[in-house]
């Protein structure tokens, strides 16, 4: 199995291979974690990621692109360019609004009383995977990203303004105490941390 797909590694060029994880990754990816995911020397994905950079600029064959690759945090993702900040807002606030699912509910409420918190501490705390849940919160303005952890290059999340007027509250202090709901008052979250 490991031969077939290092076989389909070297015969797939190394700058589609690269663009595949970058389109479906949410948190910037580190060099070397990119380079073990399209097996490949690390020079090798650093002068790929370079010259990608420069052909989504227009610097390079094609014209330039609505989207732009950065490194951040101590990693590399895409990201809409700045001039289409406005354009990305108005589509998706114009989207057709709907309920969120019970998972999306209990995501955003461990992210309001935890922020900041990464996904993997909302994983771990609802015990399922998280990723497209925090991909819809956010393009929903529920949450937004705070910091990139600085040794982990870990995305924390928090709540935003928009969260607050949905809840009609003027601050995630106000946010009902939750340690009456729950059992022994802290199952799943840090005892100074429940509100």
């Amino acid at each position: 199995m490991e031969e077939a797909v290092l076989e389909t590694t070297e015969e797939t060029p190394l700058a589609e291979r690269i663009e595949a994880i970058l389109l479906v990754i949410d948190e910037p990816i580190a060099l070397v974690a990119l380079a073990a995911a399209v097996h490949a020397p690390v020079p090798a994905v650093r002068q790929t990621l370079e010259t990608l950079v420069e052909d989504y600029d227009g610097r390079g064959r094609g014209p330039r692109r609505g989207f732009e690759l950065r490194e951040v945090g101590g990693g590399w993702r895409l990201y809409v360019r700045e001039d289409h900040d406005d354009l990305v807002a108005d589509f998706i606030g114009g989207q057709a609004p709907s309920r969120l699912s019970q998972a999306a509910l209990e995501t955003l409420a461990v992210i309001a009383y935890k922020q900041p918190v990464t996904r993997g501490q909302v994983a771990s705390i609802r015990a399922v995977n998280v990723d497209s849940v925090v991909r819809t919160l956010l393009a929903r303005g529920l949450i937004t990203e705070l910091f990139a952890d600085a040794e982990t290059g870990a995305i924390n999340y928090g709540t935003t303004d928009q969260l607050l007027e949905h809840l009609g509250i003027n601050s995630i202090d106000e946010l009902p105490r939750i340690s009456p709901l729950l059992e022994d008052g802290a199952d799943g979250f840090d005892e100074g941390d429940i509100r």
